[in-house]
C-alpha cells in the first residue's frame, strides 16, 4: 500500500487509513475528534491532573474526558500515572508518540487560528449569498 508522506515522496506502509477495515482509522478518530485533539494539545504544554485538564479543555464533560483519555492511553499516546497518595493523585502526560501527534496538531491549530478572520469573512459571504443554514 502506497502512502504519500510529503509531496513527491511515496512510502510503503503496512496500513492504509482509506481502507474500511484499517485499524488506523480508529486512532485517527481518537486524535482528530473534538476532545482528543484538544486533550492532546493541552497535554503538549505539560503534565496535568484530571481536573486541571478538564478546566483547560473548556466544555468537555467529566465522562467525555475520561473516555477520551482512556482511548488515547490505549492507543499509546497518553501515559497515566497514579500516585499512591491520600487522596489519590493521577497525572496525565504525553508519550513520545503522543508528543509527535500533538506537535502536528498544535501546528494545525495555530494555522487555523491565524486564518480565522478569513474564515469568518468567508462564512459571512456564504451566508449572504446562499442563505444561513
Amino acid at each position: 500500500m502506497e502512502t504519500t508522506t510529503e509531496p513527491g515522496q511515496a512510502q510503503d506502509l503496512p496500513y492504509n487509513v482509506f481502507a474500511k477495515s484499517c485499524p488506523s482509522r480508529g486512532t485517527l478518530e481518537h486524535v482528530t475528534g473534538r476532545w482528543g485533539g484538544l486533550t492532546l494539545c493541552a497535554l503538549f504544554e505539560g503534565s496535568l491532573r484530571f481536573n486541571e485538564l478538564r478546566r483547560r479543555v473548556d466544555g468537555v464533560s467529566e465522562k467525555m474526558l475520561s473516555q477520551t483519555l482512556h482511548a488515547l492511553e490505549r492507543d499509546g499516546l497518553v501515559h497515566r500515572e497514579a500516585q499512591p497518595t491520600n487522596p489519590p493523585r493521577v497525572d496525565y502526560e504525553l508519550t513520545p508518540m503522543g508528543r509527535g501527534v500533538a506537535e502536528r496538531l498544535t501546528g494545525l491549530i495555530h494555522f487555523v487560528e491565524g486564518q480565522m478572520d478569513d474564515v469568518l469573512a468567508a462564512r459571512r459571504h456564504y451566508d449572504e449569498t446562499r442563505g444561513a443554514l
